[in-house]
């Protein structure tokens, strides 16, 4: 499965959805995690609409995008575009530890929610 992380520095989710300027999208699974590329989501837009659409655009191929915050309304077209929204468990939090708690819950009983991404990757 595809996540995009919302940060700063590539080391941790320290962005905003509506204002990260670049998301890390990674490639994972029980074993292995990969940076796939850096993805620039710096073009600026007047109308909310437009930035969120932008914003989304961005992270197409993702299938989870972990932020520190996202407001109701990006939240909901986040999730109407096919993509799961996650806060960060608290401010930081490393990317490492995120994809490394991922992957303990994949090897072992997978919540729901993490369940159903994992079929439609497979699908």
């Amino acid at each position: 499965m595809k996540i995009a992380f919302a940060s700063k520095d590539g080391l941790s989710i320290n962005e905003h959805f509506g204002w990260c300027e670049t998301f890390y999208l990674y490639e994972i699974d029980e074993n292995s995690a990969t940076l796939i590329k850096e993805i620039d989501s710096s073009k600026k837009y007047e109308a909310e609409v437009d930035k969120l659409e932008y914003k989304i655009d961005c992270v197409s191929e993702a299938d989870i995008i972990y932020v520190t915050q996202i407001g109701p309304k990006a939240a909901n077209m986040v999730k109407i575009a096919g993509i799961y929204p996650m806060k960060a468990a608290k401010e930081d939090e490393k990317i490492e530890d995120v994809i490394n708690t991922l992957q303990k819950m994949m090897g072992e009983n997978a919540p729901l929610w993490l369940k159903r991404i994992l079929l439609k990757v497979v699908n």
